[in-house]
């Protein structure tokens, strides 16, 4: 499998400068190498900004179900079926509009997907991964049992603002040579026959962002290595491709059977959850395939202090620095009309995005009543409900490798759109299947708009799920189990007095 990264035009490849930083080989504090490299610094600072959003996202952190309440609460481009399709998963929750990277380690220990009520946060130290600059210090300490640790474990040791993401997950400390920490990424390379320390600057200015951009799961402790980030890329990086790899288990991929994350309560179907497959969706997009590098685009070069040229460390929105990020290479267009262009890719994805989302709720829904039916069935029920399921599950699988990733189409206009058009037929086929398998009786309860028939799920976290009236509120609340009364015992990195 190779990759051809040629970059914009006809710039030829340029080395990485090399730096005797004077720092120590495992720094990990951010702001010690804003000591070394102040404007990089401050650049980087401005990821604290959470107040900006364009058209389709933005940092500032709404519910992203919400599209009833204004912003900060909500925000006009919202997935109402979110907490519906994630029943019984964490992720239902509490799913917010991501802020920088500045707020990695305080967003995570705030977002109520982790147990803030109870001793175990109910997630392995593998969530550190993507959060904590501590990560490649702490495998060094505790090799592979690192993964499985208890997240709490180490809550305490993380000084919030110092140790987010930062300058060593990306930059060797006494050279600032561009090098890769992540573990998991390293690995999935190999596999591929890469080696990163072969590649040119600009290959390096995307994998870079691999580390976290990507699509991961967690091996299983009773194959793998518990708990172990691993990066499901041997089939290939499209949504066909990594369903397959996680259709079948091996010794080598942690886990045995197909993979899931999970089981949806009120369709009985083991379930995929995608991450953010950015660089997945980018790299075989026409900004991709063209050897355009992530950081071409989301850390463009920008004049400070006068005159001094620098590459921009606040990673946002390319729409927010059209003339850096975007006119360099296409400066026959105006700024104006290349926002123009972006907004009408994510607006014919958002249309299609939201279409699948419902398909595949009705799908959950089918499954259910059919489940339920007392009448006469189908010789084939069986049969035909395991289909059924099979296909719930791809049809969702489909829809959130686009919903979660997060340019809206953008890094690959027709992926996006071929891959929701195949979760709206996966989708579809599961219902009908569930159709077919009651002889068509549960036909009538599944004609009309989806959301009176099921109707989105607005408010449920975990202390409502404490709530006997909060599970009567919903007819799917029906198959989750009344959590106990409990009071939270942390508040972000600290315990709370008493506990």
């Amino acid at each position: 499998m190779a990759f051809v990264f040629v970059g914009c035009g006809t710039t030829p490849d340029t080395s990485t400068p090399v730096y005797d930083t004077g720092l120590d080989a495992d720094e990990v504090r951010n702001s010690e190498f804003g000591k070394v490299f102040p404007l990089h610094y401050a650049s980087y600072l401005n990821n604290n900004d959470d107040t900006q959003m364009t058209e389709y996202g933005g940092s500032v952190p709404h519910d992203k179900h919400d599209g009833i309440n204004p912003l900060p609460q909500g925000y006009k481009y919202a997935q109402p079926y979110l907490k519906n399709l994630w029943l019984g998963y964490p992720f239902s929750y509490e799913y917010k509009r991501a802020r920088g990277h500045t707020y990695a380690l305080e967003d995570i220990f705030h977002i109520d997907r982790i147990d803030n009520y109870s001793e175990s946060a109910g997630l392995p130290s593998s969530c550190y991964n993507c959060k904590s600059n501590k990560v490649p210090g702490l495998l060094e300490d505790y090799g592979d049992e690192f993964w499985s640790q208890e997240f709490n474990d180490f809550r305490e040791l993380h000084d919030i603002e110092d140790h987010a993401i930062g300058c060593n997950l990306c930059h060797d400390a006494e050279t600032m040579e561009l090098v890769i920490t992540s573990e998991p990424l390293d690995e999935a390379l190999q596999r591929l026959d890469i080696d990163w320390r072969e590649a040119s600057k600009n290959e390096m200015r995307s994998y870079v962002c691999a580390q976290c951009h990507v699509e991961y799961y967690f091996q299983s402790g009773d194959v793998g290595v518990a708990a172990k980030v691993t990066f499901p890329w041997d089939e290939g990086f499209g949504p066909e491709d990594m369903y397959k790899y996680k259709s079948e288990g091996s010794e080598e991929k942690g886990f045995e059977g197909a993979f899931a994350d999970w089981v949806h309560p009120v369709s009985d179907t083991p379930m995929l959850k995608v991450q953010h497959p950015e660089f997945e969706t980018w790299i075989d997009g026409p900004h991709g395939a063209a050897g355009v590098s992530c950081a071409d685009c989301h850390m463009p070069y920008i004049r400070v202090d006068g005159k001094k040229k620098i590459s921009s460390h606040q990673w946002t929105s390319p729409l927010k620095t059209i003339e850096q990020s975007c006119r360099t290479c296409h400066a026959d267009k105006d700024a104006q009309y290349l926002k123009d262009r972006v907004v009408y890719t994510q607006e014919k994805t958002w249309e299609q995005l939201l279409i699948a989302q419902e398909i595949s709720v009705k799908a959950h829904e089918a499954i259910r009543l059919a489940s339920e039916f007392e009448g006469e069935k189908r010789a084939n029920y069986d049969e035909l409900m395991e289909e059924a399921r099979e296909l719930t599950r791809k049809g969702q699988w489909f829809w959130d490798y686009v919903s979660a990733e997060n340019s809206v189409g953008f890094h690959n206009p027709q992926k996006a759109l071929d891959t929701l058009a195949k979760s709206q037929q996966f989708s579809q086929k599961a219902v009908d299947l569930a159709k077919k398998a009651t002889n068509y009786a549960i036909a009538p309860d599944l004609e009309g708009d989806i959301k009176e028939i099921v109707p989105p799920i607005m408010e449920h976290s975990r202390k409502l799920q404490q709530s006997k009236e909060h599970l009567e509120s919903h007819k799917w609340f029906q198959y989750l189990p009344l959590l106990p009364e409990a009071d939270p015992i942390w508040d972000l990195n600290e315990r709370i007095d008493g506990n």
